[in-house]
């Protein structure tokens, strides 16, 4: 069906526009679930730097938010000398019910420690750097920072999940304004 009004062609293409402005803010966001299916819990003397290594491995964006599952333990987010010296007298922010949610709320360094005694000590400790939404996608490196190639065999840590769903979520709404503009205009 072809419209041949001027104003349905308009309001067709005001719809589109406004559906596809509404899609781009709902794809903007993701949840991240810290430590998989163990959760925020100390980690295995073999391998302390757990967290962090998982953190680099992921692109974050404003907006996006950090959940932590998690039993008899607490989370806090502090400042960088609090976090190199595990020291949780003065967090930024404190939970402890459980299962918590942080919302990145701007760009830069997000410092996250455990409250509990000894549990940063043995590495329940993570950073995370937080992309603004101007920064393009080439503005944070993925997981290999070295700028040696990993070694043959190891996993792809290039595109994280939400990054590569960011990109196929703007491609399919590219994809449809295309469509639906030859089909209408």
């Amino acid at each position: 069906m072809v419209y041949k009004s001027t104003t349905a062609k308009s309001l067709l293409l005001l719809f589109i526009l406004l559906f596809s402005v509404s899609l781009f803010n709902y794809v903007r966001a993701f949840d991240f679930e810290v430590g998989g299916d163990d959760g925020w819990a100390v980690p295995p003397a073999k391998d302390p730097d757990m967290y962090n290594d998982w953190a680099s491995k992921n692109r974050f964006q404003v907006d996006d938010t950090i959940h932590f599952k998690y039993k008899k333990d607490s989370v806090m987010v502090v400042r960088e000398e609090d976090y190199k010296k595990c020291r949780s007298t003065h967090p930024i922010f404190f939970s402890n019910n459980g299962a918590t949610l942080v919302k990145l709320d701007r760009s830069g360094l997000f410092y996250f420690i455990s409250g509990v005694a000894g549990h940063c000590e043995r590495g329940q400790k993570m950073i995370i750097k937080v992309m603004g939404h101007s920064d393009g996608p080439g503005a944070s490196p993925g997981g290999n920072q070295t700028g040696t190639p990993p070694p043959p065999g190891a996993p792809d840590s290039g595109v994280a999940g939400p990054d590569m769903a960011r990109v196929l979520a703007m491609a399919s709404v590219q994809l449809v304004l295309v469509l639906v503009g030859s089909i209408f205009f």
